[in-house]
């Protein structure tokens, strides 16, 4: 059968016109898929009977089902939802002062292997497919409160967006499309640890906000934390960004994740300093969460402000983000561990 919320408006109007019906109808069809609250084709009033009873038959609508909601103290919320066949994917509400930023998964498991990251410790299970992918977000607005305030996305979950491209290009096109969740790129992120391909390719395919996980200014300490870096080496890194295509007034986020011991001295700041200049840029210093069966431990605050300084110094824009979840499994691929432990 069809899975129609993996499909975009312009494949559902193939789908009407090889039924021999206006694309209107497959407009339509967009337009109810994502509609929260929508879960039976009998809904569709402006369908005909028979029309409604032909889409039943032939296609089927893919629903993510929650398992868990964590609650923080400081009202960030992680969700695990059950996948149709059973396996587990993660999505975080993340309160801010004016909206609400959700963070999606776009793989179950992950194959990158960085060293301070929980779900990389689960191994790949497999891609989502973009009704798994769009399908957090049309099931996280019927689940929270004051759905008018989740105005952001990032691609930041379970998982490396771009070694899943082309679903995750297909969820783009279909989370943006202005008959459906209409959401604004402008608004969206997606954030990769270092892909150069794929990333090349995503500038000339979308105008999605990339951000990268770079976490080290050398290839030495790179290589120990993210195995990435042997295939894709750190100067081929930020010379992919030196030329990746930027509209205006865009920056790419460069993402610092701060460990006590490992990347945060003095002189590596001032070494990622030179590394990024030039680039259109604003850097987010994220001091590590701890975790008991993960070895880092984060940096003391008098460290990591001072490691911020530095950068400021040199003209950055750097944001000190402040730990969100912390009372909560709120690290990727944590809830999922505890879910099917």
């Amino acid at each position: 059968m069809i899975d129609f919320r993996s499909l975009s408006r312009s494949d559902l109007e193939i789908w009407a016109k090889d039924l021999g019906l206006p694309a209107f109808r497959g407009q339509q069809l967009f337009n109810w898929l994502w509609k929260p609250g929508f879960r039976d084709f009998s809904q569709m009033t402006d369908f005909p009977k028979a029309l409604r009873a032909k889409a039943a038959q032939e296609g089927l609508l893919t629903n993510l089902k929650l398992v868990a909601d964590q609650r923080s103290v400081d009202s960030t919320s992680k969700l695990a939802w059950r996948l149709p066949d059973g396996l587990v994917v993660e999505s975080v509400v993340i309160p801010e002062q004016s909206h609400k930023t959700l963070c999606i998964s776009s793989q179950v498991g992950c194959a990158m292997g960085c060293r301070f990251c929980h779900t990389a410790r689960m191994g790949f299970r497999r891609h989502l497919i973009p009704s798994e992918i769009v399908g957090q977000v049309l099931a996280a607005l019927e689940h929270i409160e004051e759905k008018e305030q989740l105005r952001n996305l990032v691609f930041m979950g379970m998982g490396e967006p771009l070694a899943n491209y082309g679903n995750v290009l297909k969820a783009i096109y279909i989370l943006t499309d202005d008959l459906g969740l209409n959401f604004s790129l402008r608004r969206m992120t997606i954030s990769t640890c270092g892909l150069i391909p794929e990333i090349l390719r995503l500038g000339q395919d979308t105008d999605i906000g990339l951000a990268i996980s770079l976490n080290a200014p050398d290839d030495r300490t790179r290589d120990k934390i993210m195995p990435i870096n042997r295939r894709y080496p750190l100067p081929q890194l930020i010379d992919a960004c030196r030329n990746y295509r930027l509209s205006r007034r865009r920056r790419i986020t460069f993402e610092y994740l701060l460990l006590a011991g490992v990347n945060d001295s003095i002189e590596q700041a001032i070494s990622l300093a030179k590394l990024l200049k030039g680039i259109p840029s604003k850097i987010n210093l994220i001091p590590y969460n701890e975790s008991s069966n993960i070895p880092f431990k984060r940096p003391v605050h008098e460290q990591i402000l001072a490691f911020q300084q530095v950068l400021k110094k040199a003209n950055y824009t750097a944001i000190l983000r402040k730990s969100k979840g912390q009372d909560i499994s709120a690290a990727c691929g944590q809830l999922y561990t505890e879910i099917e432990a």
